[in-house]
């Protein structure tokens, strides 16, 4: 995919508490009344939605407020159920930054976005890495996930290229969501690997003690 391809105003899923990255892969359970016209809608056209973290705070008009990055995700899987919901995979393609808000009749949002800042997302080439460096690089973050019961298949990882273990490992870590936001913005992969290191560190006490810092 072109930048040329990417849609310059896009229908968003202002989700809390949720956060996909480039070239991951997540599955949604949609069921509210204007999120499943979203979905319905963006089926018939370029199966295309983004997602963003809403803040804790509301403008003048008691809308939510939104971080200003994001990630637009297209729809590779799609089933509804009886019940009227829908069960779609949405995969990561590219970030993209708040223009403006588009004032419509739809019950969902509409956003103007920009994607220039992140077109590096869309680089399909393939990095050459040692599966045993990056174990070492993310010791402590393998440490996280273990003393908080997450479950990684590293073996499943090894065959992933570097930038989709970065953003796999960002998005499923133990991280609060303010600190996968800052990941999320992070602008190259060695700048979020960095960031990574930096909140690790303040992890540290809780990895390797029974002491807890958040």
């Amino acid at each position: 995919m072109k930048i040329i391809d990417l849609p310059k105003k896009i229908p968003i899923f202002p989700l809390g508490n949720f956060i996909i990255f480039p070239k991951t892969t997540v599955p949604l359970n949609i069921f509210e009344p204007r999120y499943l016209d979203m979905i319905n809608d963006s089926m018939k056209s370029n199966k295309m939605i983004g997602m963003i973290q809403p803040k804790n705070s509301t403008d003048d008009n008691n809308v939510q407020n939104l971080h200003e990055v994001g990630c637009l995700g297209q729809i590779t899987s799609f089933k509804k159920i009886e019940d009227g919901r829908c069960l779609i995979e949405l995969k990561g393609l590219v970030r993209f930054q708040i223009i403006k808000e588009i004032k419509t009749e739809l019950k969902y949002r509409i956003l103007e976005v920009d994607f220039n800042q992140f077109i590096h997302d869309l680089n399909n080439k393939s990095e050459e890495l040692k599966f045993s460096d990056l174990e070492i690089i993310f010791k402590d973050l393998k440490a996280l996930f273990e003393k908080r019961g997450f479950i990684i298949n590293w073996k499943e990882l090894e065959k992933q290229s570097l930038d989709e273990i970065i953003n796999a490992l960002s998005m499923a870590s133990p991280f609060t969501l303010e600190e996968k936001q800052i990941l999320l913005e992070a602008i190259d992969l060695d700048l979020r690997k960095n960031k990574i290191a930096e909140i690790l560190s303040t992890y540290t006490y809780d990895i390797y003690n029974n002491t807890t810092l958040q």
